[in-house]
C-alpha cells in the first residue's frame, strides 16, 4: 500500500462530493419548477385492493417533494470520471495518469452500467411525474423495466465471460471455483436480485445511507485486492451518494427514484462481479436483501392466500413504521447502522476468507 495509492481512491471521492453539493442548486430549481413530483400516490396495491397505508405513508399529493434526485449522484460520478480522464489526456503528468481511473477491465462495464441504467431510470421518473399521468398509468411498466435490466444483465454476461474471461466466482475460505456457462445465467439472476432491491428508496434518507456503507465496503475490497481503478469508482459513487445524502436527510429536497435506484443496484451487481466477491454481496447488502425479500413474501402470500397479507405492509421499512410505530428517523438511522455492520462483516469474510 502507498500513499499514492490512497490518494487516487480518495481525492476523486472528496471531488465528486464537491460536485454533487454544486449541482443540487441547479436541479432542485428545475425540479421544483417543472414540479417534477408525483401527482399521486399509490392507489392501489399489486393485488388490486386499495393502498390505504401506502397512501398514508408516502402523501405524494401533498409532501409534493420531486424524484430524480438520483441526478446527483450519477451526475457527479460521470462528470468527476470525465474530467480526471481529460485531465491525463491533456496533461500526460504523473499526477494526472494517476488519478485517472478509467480503464477497459476494471471500470468500463460499472460506469456504462451506471449510464444506461440512469438513462432509463430517467425516462420512467420523467413519465410518472407527468401531469397526465397518475400512478397506476404512469411511468414504465414492471415489465418493460425488468425486460430492460434482463438485456443489460445479459450483455454484461457476455462482456464478462467473453471480454474479460470470466467464468468463476470465489468461495469464501474454500477458493476460486471455476463455473463456466452457468456464470451467464448466475449473473443475469443476481443483476435482477439486486434491481428488485431498489424498492429501498422508500424514506427520507434512507437509500442513500445504505448504499454508501455497500460501494464504501466493495471500494474496500477492490483496493485490497489492487484494483485501484475499482475501487477509486466505489468511493467516487460514496461521494456522490454523501452529496445527495446532504439534501435527502429529513426533510428530503427530492428523492433518489428510479433513475438512482437503477443506476445504482445494476452498477452494484457489476462492481460485485469485477472483485470476485459475489456470494458476500448478501452479507454487505444484507438490508437490501431483506427489503425485496419482504416484498416478495408479501407479493407470494397474496398470490396463494387468497389476498391474504404476510406483513401488515411491505417493504420491510415500511413495516417497521406501520406495524412497530417506528417514526421514519428510527428506521432510518437503525438501517444506517446495520448496513456498517453488515459492511464490515462482508470485508473482513473477503479478506481472510
Amino acid at each position: 500500500m502507498q500513499t499514492t495509492d490512497i490518494i487516487k481512491v480518495i481525492v476523486p471521492a472528496i471531488i465528486a462530493f464537491l460536485t454533487g453539493i454544486a449541482l443540487t442548486p441547479t436541479l432542485s430549481h428545475y425540479l421544483y419548477k417543472y414540479k417534477a413530483w408525483k401527482k399521486k400516490s399509490v392507489p392501489v396495491a399489486t393485488d388490486g385492493r386499495a393502498a390505504t397505508i401506502s397512501q398514508k405513508l408516502h402523501n405524494d399529493e401533498e409532501r409534493k417533494t420531486p424524484r430524480m434526485g438520483g441526478v446527483v449522484v450519477w451526475g457527479s460520478v460521470l462528470l468527476v470520471t470525465f474530467f480526471f480522464w481529460l485531465w491525463a489526456g491533456v496533461t500526460k503528468s504523473t499526477m494526472s495518469d494517476g488519478l485517472n481511473f478509467l480503464s477497459r477491465n476494471q471500470t468500463w462495464l460499472p460506469l456504462f452500467t451506471l449510464l444506461v441504467g440512469a438513462l432509463f431510470g430517467f425516462l420512467d421518473d420523467f413519465l410518472t411525474v407527468r401531469d397526465r399521468y397518475d400512478f397506476a398509468a404512469g411511468g414504465l411498466s414492471a415489465m418493460k423495466r425488468l425486460f430492460f435490466v434482463t438485456v443489460v444483465a445479459i450483455g454484461g454476461a457476455w462482456w464478462f465471460y467473453t471480454k474479460l474471461e470470466v467464468s468463476s466466482i470465489i468461495v469464501p475460505f474454500v477458493g476460486i471455483i471455476d463455473i463456466g456457462l452457468l456464470f451467464i445465467p448466475f449473473f443475469i439472476l443476481v443483476m435482477l436480485g439486486c434491481y428488485s432491491s431498489g424498492v429501498i428508496d422508500g424514506i427520507d434518507g434512507l437509500s442513500g445511507g445504505v448504499f454508501a456503507s455497500i460501494f464504501s465496503a466493495y471500494g474496500v475490497i477492490a483496493f485490497f485486492q489492487n484494483q485501484l481503478d475499482l475501487a477509486a469508482l466505489c468511493f467516487v459513487i460514496v461521494g456522490g451518494l454523501l452529496a445527495f445524502l446532504w439534501f435527502n436527510i429529513p426533510p428530503a429536497r427530492f428523492f433518489m427514484s428510479e433513475t438512482g435506484t437503477m443506476a445504482l443496484t445494476m452498477t452494484l451487481a457489476v462492481v460485485a462481479f469485477l472483485t470476485g466477491q459475489v456470494l458476500i454481496l448478501p452479507i454487505i447488502a444484507f438490508l437490501l436483501v431483506a427489503t425485496a425479500l419482504s416484498s416478495a413474501l408479501q407479493l407470494a402470500s397474496k398470490k396463494l392466500r387468497g389476498g391474504k397479507k404476510l406483513f401488515l405492509v411491505a417493504p420491510m421499512h415500511h413495516y417497521f413504521q406501520a406495524a412497530k410505530g417506528w417514526p421514519a428517523y428510527k428506521v432510518v438511522m437503525r438501517y444506517w447502522v446495520f448496513s456498517v455492520i453488515c459492511a464490515f462483516i462482508g470485508v473482513i469474510i473477503a479478506l481472510i476468507g
